[in-house]
């Protein structure tokens, strides 16, 4: 089982230096168990898809025990072949990455969301409507990049107690905060290997007010820091650990951890009123998102896209409707991976919202010891002991 494991990701590794040495995106996101060894990049994308189904095949052979293994492989050679040129239906493709089913929320839930998400802004003293973007941008109050750099760890430094407590990890991380300047949809970013964590900011994209530094200290360090800390950390103490130990964002691993990470302040900070309407309104807008990313997939004409767009968020801007439909069509890492936030805000914040204090623990301390996909989420839920 190791030997596999280790294998798939000896392929994933010469992927990733292949994608790098041709200045594209990584493959891997976060190496939980660095290798110091120099790595030879893949001769070619199509090398790497045979590579995969070859291990695919063995994985099937296995059987249930290269479970995790095997949805590894599934992802990476979905993706890859994405990059080939193939273009699945979208719900093969993100069953095949994100682990996740391409469907549709009912409009009951979609309207109980924004009730709650109109409920929070209205109770800062905003209105729902084309200015409440703006508006709320200024009662947060504007925060420079360079405070925000500053500000961040040490708000993270401040809360670590307390999310160690929730979650149960003793694992010790460091971060560097960089600024960047990139032509891409995130604005803000975070990897790295072992226990060393890169934050980046990008000023072509970020925004930052008091409220959103709180906001990203909670998602990308208290999130996705310490839980790819945590996993390091697992790798460390049982080296034989049975799942992929590379991170990439188009894994079934996403779901979860965008999900949370998202969420947090629901789980951490729920007196923080300001922030826990930052986190229902990031639900609606992304209840939204997924709702254009099946449309724009499927042939529903622009125009009526867009139109959708402006009725259910009337501060939304022709540019970021525009990036919106972008992203999640002609990118191929972006139609999967930007799958990952709606599917996994609703599911964190259902949690949140009416899972019991028992249950809410065990899979908070579940998701900080190994990543784990959607199926695996709704199996702790279903038995929780």
């Amino acid at each position: 089982m190791t030997e596999l494991r280790d294998r798939v990701e000896e392929v994933i590794r010469s992927w990733d230096a292949l994608e790098v040495a041709r200045g594209g995106r990584p493959v891997i996101d976060y190496d939980c168990a660095p290798d110091p060894r120099p790595v030879s990049p893949a001769p070619s994308r199509l090398d790497v898809y045979q590579q995969l189904t070859q291990l695919r095949a063995r994985a099937a052979e296995i059987g249930a025990g290269a479970r995790d293994v095997a949805d590894v492989v599934k992802a990476h050679r979905s993706y890859v072949g994405a990059l080939l040129g193939r273009r699945d239906p979208l719900s093969t493709y993100l069953r095949d990455t994100q682990g996740c089913e391409a469907e549709e929320r009912p409009e009951e839930h979609i309207q109980g969301v924004l009730d709650r998400a109109r409920r929070a802004v209205e109770d800062l003293g905003l209105s729902w409507g084309p200015d409440l973007n703006r508006r709320l941008l200024r009662l947060e109050g504007s925060v420079s990049t360079e405070e925000a750099a500053e500000q961040i760890p040490q708000i993270a430094r401040k809360l670590d107690p307390a999310v160690r407590e929730l979650v149960g990890s003793t694992a010790e991380y460091r971060v560097r905060v960089e600024a960047a300047e990139v032509d891409d949809y995130w604005a803000y970013w975070l990897d790295g290997a072992g226990r060393d964590v890169r934050l980046r900011l990008n000023l072509r994209h970020a925004t930052f007010t008091a409220v959103l530094v709180r906001q990203f200290a909670q998602h990308e360090l208290l999130g996705h820091a310490l839980q790819s800390a945590s996993y390091a950390q697992a790798c460390d103490e049982n080296p034989d650990v049975p799942w992929v130990r590379l991170l990439s964002v188009n894994l079934p691993y996403q779901m979860m951890l965008e999900g949370l990470a998202q969420a947090m302040p629901l789980f951490l900070t729920p007196d923080d009123a300001a922030l826990v309407a930052r986190v229902r309104l990031t639900h609606y807008l992304q209840l939204v998102r997924a709702e254009l990313h099946l449309a724009v997939n499927t042939g529903v004409p622009l125009t009526e896209c867009a139109n959708h767009a402006r009725a259910r968020v009337p501060f939304w801007t022709n540019a970021t409707i525009s990036d919106t439909l972008t992203d999640r069509s002609a990118d191929p890492l972006l139609r999967s991976y930007l799958w990952s936030y709606p599917a996994g805000v609703d599911w964190w914040v259902k949690l949140a919202d009416e899972g019991d204090a028992e249950t809410r623990k065990h899979v908070l301390q579940k998701a900080y010891q190994r990543p784990l996909t959607p199926a695996q989420l709704d199996q702790l839920i279903a038995h929780p002991r």
